[in-house]
């Protein structure tokens, strides 16, 4: 199977398109749920147990790699289609050269991190509806989530609203794809909070999702303490706390050891030596179900950080609305990582 990967890779690499139409058309082919790929997802399930985490990776590379050559051939036949800007290439450079924003930099390193475990991404629309935000996720009709303190409903409509996690990507992945599914959402999310140095009505999420046969919380683990350690350092330690969330059966609450003080106590951590960075736990099965995978063949877990919050610590910032206010001062500090 690794062979026929191989070659798989080989023809996507050399695929070609002159309209929007034939590019749709090779991402039918190879990556719709009767694709290609997806077959080559339900051949996986026959192979040898002791093969299947090498082929899996392969598998889950070479489907990431087919996303970005198609995305990238749409892009290139709609740039023809609308028409070439003329550029004079050899203009003088004039003001500032410019960077990446901080929180630019962290979800790209964030979305690394997780490609090196064979995770692709997925994104979806900000403006969704109940049934993808809420009620596929298990959220009960009295969940305080669906109060207007919480969330921005678009005209007073229930059913219409701007997404408060990108959990809602992860409900079409289901929709969509069969397991194993392995896959990060990054995404803009909104709640209806009053802005502060802590909080804001607009922060971004990178979101994961694990379905496969036998994925326990073990796997979760090692998982989360592979990531801590590639963010904030080899010396880094994790720990897990009981927590509750609708759309996950065990929960928990992800701490780090405090970057700042070394595990030794500051303001920071509250001089606990541990600060909050993500909540995570075991897809509930009422989940699975919902999205119409069997929950006694397969389970999986599932995570979400927010990235303002990965920035805030990596970068020692104590006031979220920097990241909102186009203060050169500040954006100027991260020339460096363009």
């Amino acid at each position: 199977m690794i062979e026929k990967i191989k070659r798989l890779h080989e023809d996507i690499k050399n695929l070609s398109a002159k309209t929007a139409e034939e590019a749709e058309a090779l991402r039918i082919k190879y990556l719709s749920k009767k694709g290609i790929i997806n077959a080559l997802f339900d051949e996986f399930k026959t192979i040898p147990s002791e093969q299947k985490r090498l082929v899996g990776k392969d598998l889950n590379l070479l489907k990431n790699f087919a996303n970005e050559k198609i995305q990238a051939l749409k892009n290139t036949v709609s740039t023809k289609e609308t028409g070439n800007i003329d550029i004079d290439l050899q203009l003088p450079v004039s003001g500032k050269i410019g960077s990446r924003h901080p929180l630019s930099i962290v979800r790209n390193e964030i979305i690394e991190i997780f490609n090196h475990l064979g995770f692709n991404v997925s994104e979806g629309p900000e403006i969704e509806d109940d049934w993808h935000v809420f009620s596929a996720l298990n959220f009960p009709p009295e969940h305080p989530a669906r109060d207007m303190q919480d969330t921005f409903f678009i005209n007073n409509n229930p059913d219409i609203l701007l997404r408060t996690h990108t959990s809602s990507v992860q409900v079409r992945v289901m929709d969509n794809e069969n397991p194993p599914i392995r896959t990060i959402s990054p995404g803009r999310v909104y709640r209806n909070e009053a802005i502060s140095a802590r909080a804001h009505c607009i922060f971004h999420q990178v979101e994961g999702l694990y379905i496969d046969h036998n994925v326990s919380f073990a796997d979760l683990k090692q998982t989360l303490l592979y990531f801590a350690k590639e963010m904030f350092g080899e010396e880094t330690k994790i720990r897990l706390r009981p927590s509750y969330f609708p759309f996950t059966e065990p929960s928990a609450e992800m701490d780090i050891s405090c970057k700042l003080c070394g595990g030794k106590g500051c303001n920071v951590c509250k001089y606990t030596g541990w600060v909050e960075i993500l909540g995570c736990g075991m897809v509930d099965p009422n989940v699975l179900d919902s999205n119409n995978i069997d929950s006694k063949e397969y389970t999986g877990f599932a995570f979400g950080m927010g990235i303002e919050r990965i920035a805030m610590l990596k970068y020692g910032i104590n006031d979220l609305r920097l990241f909102f206010e186009n203060n050169m001062e500040f954006l100027s500090q991260f020339k460096g990582n363009l």
